[in-house]
Formats: C-alpha cells, sequence, structure tokens
C-alpha cells in the first residue's frame, strides 16, 4: 500500500501562539508524519522558549521532507520575519506571512502533495495591515482552489454544527437565506458527516426566526424558504428534518438525536459549540477539493509568547485530518 503524503500544517500568525502550539503538539507526537509551512526561526524561537527538543529544519519543497522523528521539517514559504518580532501586536509582516503560508499550503494540496491541510489561527487585522483583505482562511480556500460550494463546520466530541452563512453582517443574513443556500449546506452537511464515517447522517436544521417562525407569526423565512429546502433535501435521499427552534435544537443533538446541525448564521450556531470549550472543538471548511481543519481558537495575542498556549486543538485538528482522508 502507497505511503500516504504528509499532512501540511500551516504555522499562522508568528505574533500569535500559531509557532508555540505547533512546536507542543510536535513535541507531544502527532499519529501521522507532517510539514509546516511556517516560518524557521520562528518556530526556532519558540522551540528554544519551551526547552523542546527538536531539530528545526527548512526545506524548499515538500518533497524534500524525511519524515524524521524529533524533526520539524519546515517549507520554505513567504518572507523571513525578524527574530525580534514583538508577540502580542498587529504586524503586517506577519499577517502577509501567515497569508503566504496558506497559499502554499492550498497549492500543495491541489496538487496531491500532501495529504490535508490543518491551520493554525491567524489574525484578520494583521492580514489587513499586510493588504490582504480576506475576512478569515475560509474565504482564502475556497477562492484559490476554485470552490463555490463550501462550508464552515465547527465539531468537538459532542457537538457539529455547519453554517449557512458565514462572515456576514447580522443585517445582511436575511438576504442570504435562500432555498438554494439552504439546500447547499445541507448537501455538504450530509457530507461531511460521511467523511467522518456517519453511514446515514441525521442532519437537523435551525430555524431563523424564535421558535422557527411558530407558524408564521415571527417572519415566514422559515416556512417559505428552509422548509421547502429540507423536503428537497429529503427527495435526494438526505435524513433532515426541522426547521427546529434554535434554542432547543443543539441540546437535542448533543444528547444524540442528531449528527449535526445546520446553523443559519455565524453567532447562532458558533456560541453553543464554543460554550462546551475550545480546547477540543475543531473548525472544518467543508466543499473543498482536499481536507482543511483548523483549531477552533484564534491567535490568543493576550498570552503569545508566555508558554502556556493549550495545543490540545491543534491536535485534534490534525486526528480529524487524518480521520476524513483514509
Amino acid at each position: 500500500m502507497k505511503t500516504p503524503p504528509p499532512v501540511g500544517i500551516t504555522m499562522g500568525d508568528a505574533a500569535g501562539i500559531g509557532p508555540e502550539i505547533v512546536v507542543k503538539a510536535c513535541a507531544q507526537g502527532l499519529n501521522a508524519p507532517c510539514v509546516v509551512y511556517g516560518d524557521a526561526g520562528a518556530l526556532r524561537r519558540a522551540a528554544a522558549a519551551l526547552g523542546a527538543r527538536l531539530q528545526i529544519h527548512e526545506i524548499a519543497h515538500v518533497g524534500q521532507a524525511s519524515g524524521d522523528a524529533g524533526r520539524i521539517e519546515v517549507v520554505a514559504c513567504g518572507a523571513a520575519l525578524p527574530m525580534d518580532l514583538p508577540y502580542g501586536k498587529v504586524n503586517a509582516a506577519a499577517g502577509l506571512a501567515a497569508y503566504d503560508y496558506v497559499c502554499a499550503a492550498i497549492d500543495d494540496a491541489q496538487a496531491g502533495r500532501i495529504r490535508a491541510i490543518v491551520t493554525a489561527p491567524l489574525n484578520k487585522q494583521s492580514m489587513h495591515e499586510g493588504g490582504i483583505d480576506y475576512p478569515g482562511h475560509t474565504e482564502i480556500l475556497a477562492e484559490r482552489s476554485g470552490t463555490h460550494d463550501f462550508a464552515m463546520m465547527l465539531a468537538n466530541d459532542e457537538l457539529r454544527v455547519l453554517l449557512v452563512t458565514i462572515h456576514v453582517a447580522l443585517a445582511d443574513v436575511m438576504a442570504r437565506i435562500t432555498p438554494e443556500a439552504e439546500l447547499t449546506a445541507m448537501r455538504l452537511a450530509d457530507r461531511a458527516c460521511r467523511q467522518m464515517g456517519i453511514a446515514r447522517p441525521r442532519v437537523a436544521v435551525a430555524g431563523l426566526n424564535p421558535h422557527a417562525g411558530e407558524g408564521g407569526k415571527f417572519g415566514r423565512e422559515d416556512l417559505d424558504i428552509i422548509a421547502p429546502a429540507i423536503r428537497q433535501a429529503r427527495v435526494e435521499g438526505i435524513d433532515a428534518s426541522g426547521p427546529w427552534p434554535g434554542d432547543t435544537v443543539f441540546m437535542r443533538a448533543r444528547r444524540g438525536e442528531f449528527d449535526i446541525v445546520v446553523a443559519q448564521y455565524h453567532d447562532q450556531g458558533l456560541i453553543p459549540v464554543k460554550y462546551l470549550g475550545v480546547d477540543h472543538g475543531v473548525n472544518v471548511t467543508v466543499g473543498l477539493p482536499f481536507v482543511r481543519t483548523s483549531v477552533d481558537h484564534g491567535t490568543a495575542f493576550d498570552i503569545a509568547g508566555k508558554g502556556v498556549a493549550d495545543q490540545a486543538s491543534l491536535i485534534a485538528a490534525f486526528d480529524l485530518a487524518l480521520a476524513m482522508t483514509p
């Protein structure tokens, strides 16, 4: 059997906790070979501060990776960062470099040179200061890979949630709640669960309005847009149900009644997942031509460089990427 290629880990923003959690995860030991897209100097600084006995070895391309234990192999990409880059502060150079790491990983994933992409956090403000105007990872991944139908899914041991709309103002959500958007989200939710080994996913759809509209009393979107899309999904063989009131559907899924919840907007879906804790949460971009998972937290500028960041979410993201790419 052919050996799978390594998993690609992007280091994220060097001014945040990305370098630290990458070093900690590699020092703890990962369940498959990896390469890191990042800055070798930033990783060496993190390793020295942590007292980690790991060699940081820069390579020109993934084909040079040896997979040796006790070594972090870093794919050269992006401009080198200064060794005295301040932690915990917005920095244009770090933001641009973080973007370059992601782009290099996408190109290698598209070409089949890496098994999956696992991303450490980037900082949107730093990225914007560096001239890169994207709301976050999801949109970069979709545009560079030419993906039109995609969604963000958050998952932990208790709950899976996929979003219909992602990084848009709440005032703009209504215009994006369309039958096609709903149906696409249900298709992607079903696909994601199957990739995770669930043979017959049970997809619950959260209502948009309080009490899922309560028969039209609190708005007709649930009746006129969401419900017909659910019926069409069922025609296609997807075990979808709802729309269910948003204030109880997540609790029901957590108890095992559903395998995944399709939420209508960012905070409706992410608050329940993150309330359960971000230590083992994983962010998955569904619909891409490759697997991408990520930590369920940000750059944590307030603790960057202090040696106290938890690598658990990165390891959980790595393990889920393995599970989704057998």
